[in-house]
């Protein structure tokens, strides 16, 4: 194969979760160009991947569909052996069935997987993380063998934070997308209440995280909470949090980060369950979640905007002395 094509626009952390197919298929076939789509706004992740050849990026807030259809006309230039899609959605579909790839694998819950040279289930089990999933669809073109997910920092972006890494800190990365997989500012300010005080903390995110970091830290009577949120890209983040003490995060995207530079990482799970399959894989990990049976959790494979009881006991009965 010469040309390999890779599509997951989803989330930041979905991306990180495809990047395992990078590096096998590299393993497999090292003389092929592996190209990447993702969505705009993630492309920042891949910047500079030593395996991958180009980076492909679709816009999808701005001429959707437009930036669809010139995308689809791209891919169809290209010619690629391979065409592996992640995403199930029909946006994926159309550009898989349209692209002239020779070979496309997708997974059947896709609405045009019908037209794929293969397909796979995409089962939420309690045996298979994501990554296995996901790895499943070239199992037959590799191996069975499992791969983390893999960042590559550059040079530029260790030293964008080798002023933060003189002395022993923690990173914590408090917001989330969904409010039910957001542990509540209360109970941040709870944990890095009991956090050693010859630690920095430092509080990562988008330039959209600032006001929680804010009054998480005005809150907390720690003083060594420095806020970085909206400072540092991915790749900067993800150099930080390789080298922190722990890194404390939600069932969102920074968990993925840690896990793909093998960063020590502490996971707090508050309306979702690691059994989804979403968990963390760094070698030093650990999952924190609620010791209460509740009937409601989970409430959905996703976080909601909202508590669905109206109670939030999933993340407020978290005893933050389990975390520090």
């Amino acid at each position: 194969m010469d040309r390999i094509l890779i599509i997951q626009t989803a989330f930041i952390g979905d991306v990180i979760l495809a990047t395992p197919l990078v590096e096998k298929l590299n393993r497999f076939y090292p003389r092929s160009k592996i190209d990447f789509l993702v969505r705009k706004g993630n492309e920042g992740l891949l910047r500079d991947h030593p395996k991958i050849n180009k980076v492909l990026v679709w816009d999808k807030k701005n001429a959707k569909y437009n930036s669809l259809t010139k995308l689809s006309k791209r891919i169809r230039k290209e010619n690629y052996d391979l065409l592996v899609n992640l995403q199930r959605f029909t946006s994926s579909g159309l550009l898989t069935t349209s692209s002239k790839a020779k070979v496309k694998i997708g997974f059947s819950k896709n609405p045009f997987s019908f037209a794929f040279t293969r397909k796979f289930p995409h089962v939420i089990d309690q045996d298979k993380h994501e990554v296995d999933r996901n790895l499943s669809l070239i199992q037959d073109l590799t191996d069975e063998s499992f791969q983390r997910p893999v960042l590559y920092p550059s040079d530029a972006d260790y030293e964008k934070v080798s002023n933060y890494r003189n002395e022993p800190y923690v990173c914590a990365a408090p917001s989330s997308v969904w409010f039910t997989k957001q542990f509540p500012s209360e109970k941040w300010v709870e944990l890095f209440d009991q956090i050693k005080p010859d630690r920095k903390i430092f509080l990562l995110g988008a330039p959209g995280d600032v006001d929680l970091c804010m009054r998480i830290q005005k809150e907390s009577v720690n003083e060594n909470i420095i806020i970085l949120a909206g400072e540092l890209n991915f790749l900067q983040s993800a150099a930080l949090m390789q080298g922190a003490k722990m890194n404390y995060v939600n069932d969102s995207a920074p968990m993925h980060m840690a896990s793909a530079v093998n960063a020590p990482v502490t996971a707090i799970f508050c309306s979702t369950v690691p059994e989804f399959g979403f968990g963390p894989l760094s070698d030093d990990s650990r999952i924190v979640q609620t010791n209460e049976k509740l009937e409601c959790r989970p409430c959905g494979l996703h976080g909601k905007k909202a508590c669905p009881k109206g109670h939030f006991k999933c993340a407020l009965t978290i005893d933050t002395k389990s975390l520090a």
